[in-house]
């Protein structure tokens, strides 16, 4: 009944588990808390950035198919396009217009350039968007490995003090235990969004891309058209 009444006065409170901890222990813990504050504030700036993309992707959808001749479309863009999809159309016009000789013709291997000037413009994007999810995937991949490493480094120190002490009360190995347990809890908490998050972010990027050479596809179709006739 002492040793019970001894536990319940001991504070089990988060920072005071933190404060008792060992440095090694805190040194994992501080470093798991700032990986799932880096791993959220990725998180923010992706859903905010995809829903920029898919907003803007709309509007130029509708101003490319509402039947206004493409070089008037260019010239409105200008020759510093703001979003993504402008910045695709706008290589794939800038490389059409480079491809007409003074005469009027065209040079050749034309339709091949326009391509890939429209796949390097789609490359430059997909890395914008896809920037950050390799540390949202490291993250869910090493904070629980990371957090038992302080747990199991915690348990070993807590071990060598009640053998130290030679008391295996309850007031004297909870403690111990209960700040080992907290680095794989941390771990768990900077791994789980982190996991979920990238999953959902990089099936969001794969859409939002697709999307983007599906529009390339269909243009250099257009344009294809232009070349024949």
């Amino acid at each position: 009944m002492e040793a019970t009444a001894m536990a319940q006065e001991i504070d089990f409170s988060m920072l005071a588990l933190f404060a008792r901890a060992t440095f090694t222990v805190k040194i994992v813990m501080i470093l798991l808390i700032g990986m799932s504050f880096w791993s959220w504030s990725i998180i923010i700036r992706k859903h905010i950035l995809f829903r920029t993309a898919r907003g803007e992707s709309t509007v130029f959808d509708r101003a490319f198919w509402s039947g206004e001749p493409l070089d008037e479309l260019f010239e409105k863009i200008g020759s510093e396009p703001q979003g993504p999809s402008e910045k695709i159309f706008a290589s794939g016009m800038l490389e059409w217009r480079r491809s007409h000789r003074q005469d009027g013709g065209l040079i050749a291997g034309a339709q091949s350039r326009i391509d890939r000037a429209m796949d390097v413009a789609i490359a430059r994007e997909s890395e914008g968007l896809n920037k950050g999810l390799s540390f949202l995937a490291t993250v869910g991949a090493t904070a629980p490995f990371i957090g038992l490493f302080g747990t199991v480094y915690g348990i070993m120190h807590a071990f060598t003090e009640i053998a130290a002490s030679k008391n295996t009360d309850l007031a004297t190995v909870a403690p111990g235990i209960a700040e080992a347990l907290m680095a794989t809890g941390i771990g768990l908490v900077a791994a789980i969004p982190a996991v979920i998050f990238y999953n959902k972010l990089n099936a969001d990027s794969e859409h939002i891309i697709s999307g983007y050479e599906a529009f390339a596809d269909e243009f250099a179709t257009i344009l294809s058209r232009q070349l024949d006739s």
